[in-house]
């Protein structure tokens, strides 16, 4: 009786201890921040999107008219991720149009 006692203890040891997991946040792509994101404006330079959001995730290969910024967190034990996508639209040098909070892809 003592060995399957003993055997019977691990077990509930090891299943109480398995709900403490600790699961990671996820976090991808540029944090953009809304001040930064706002202060984006038709008319300034590529340098200086650069760097209020940093380097694109995205940026076309064919045409270097676009550029994308995705933005993908999900803290630890939620299930409902935040999603941010921004697409910077150029003409030249110089910023054409902006799109915000486009709709990511699930």
């Amino acid at each position: 009786m003592p060995k399957y006692f003993r055997a019977f203890i691990l077990v509930a040891v090891f299943s109480l201890l398995s709900a403490c997991v600790y699961e990671l946040d996820v976090q991808q792509g540029n944090k953009l921040e809304p001040a930064d994101v706002e202060k984006v404006q038709v008319g300034m330079t590529r340098s200086q999107v650069r760097f209020l959001l940093g380097t694109p995730i995205v940026t076309d290969i064919f045409s270097d008219e676009r550029w994308d910024y995705v933005y993908y967190f999900l803290p630890g034990r939620s299930d409902t991720p935040e999603r941010r996508w921004v697409i910077v639209w150029f003409e030249g040098d110089i910023v054409r149009e902006i799109d915000l909070d486009v709709q990511a892809p699930t």
